[in-house]
């Protein structure tokens, strides 16, 4: 009976990512081994490590493993050799490996510092398309109570509403609050609009006795605090 696929047992022993992690650990694979071990067959013409090549180059503005956080499943499913359970394995993928690093700085966040607020929430925010804003709550020691995204933008601004965020700071008996939003562009620099919402921020929580310790702008792996900037 003639083969239907192509799996990564067709290649040769020492090319077969199996044998070669087993032998040397998962760190030696290339991006294409690593995805060819999760995808385990190819296509009738296509190998698995060949499709997993088409995988990391179908995006043009985002090659590579990086890609894979910005494809749907819709996008996915349009590679030839990806159908619907494939692509659900690779959508799996991606969010674990957020999942992954948020527990890697998990102890970290209860220092309440802007790197280790900004590291547990990078892998979360910082291939979003459009911009999100996320109100932290913390309590008197400044051990976080809830996180919540309070609203989401188009992809160059976002709507920052100022009373829903005091609202919800004082439902949850929150003492201190962060505000962290994203820059799709990659770039955390603040505008004029994210300096001016957070003196605004800071004055009406000070009326109700919720003070704003940070606002964090997450940007492509990078980050602004502007409580370090001195903007308030």
């Amino acid at each position: 009976m003639k083969q239907s696929y192509l799996t990564v047992k067709d290649l040769p022993v020492s090319e077969q990512p199996y044998e070669k992690c087993e032998k040397y650990g998962a760190s030696v694979l290339s991006d294409a081994e690593l995805l060819a071990v999760i995808i385990r067959t190819g296509t009738k013409e296509l190998r698995a490590n060949e499709l997993a090549m088409n995988i990391l180059n179908y995006s043009s503005t985002n090659p590579g493993l990086k890609g894979l956080n910005y494809l749907s499943l819709n996008e996915l499913t349009k590679i030839k050799g990806i159908g619907r359970v494939k692509a659900i394995q690779l959508l799996c993928l991606t969010e674990i490996t957020k999942r992954m690093a948020k527990e890697i700085h998990k102890e970290g966040l209860k220092l309440v510092t802007p790197q280790s607020v900004a590291s547990y929430y990078m892998q979360d925010m910082r291939h979003l398309t459009r911009e999100q804003v996320m109100l932290l709550m913390l309590d008197s020691k400044n051990k976080l109570i809830k996180d919540m995204i309070i609203s989401t933008g188009t992809v160059n601004t976002s709507l920052m509403p100022i009373r829903e965020v005091l609202i919800q700071a004082i439902k949850f008996e929150a003492v201190n609050i962060i505000l962290l939003h994203n820059h799709p562009s990659g770039d955390p620099s603040p505008s004029t609009e994210d300096i001016h919402v957070t003196r605004r921020l800071t004055e009406a929580g000070n009326l109700v006795g919720i003070a704003l310790m940070d606002h964090i702008i997450i940007g492509d792996n990078k980050y602004i605090s502007l409580k370090e900037k001195g903007y308030f």
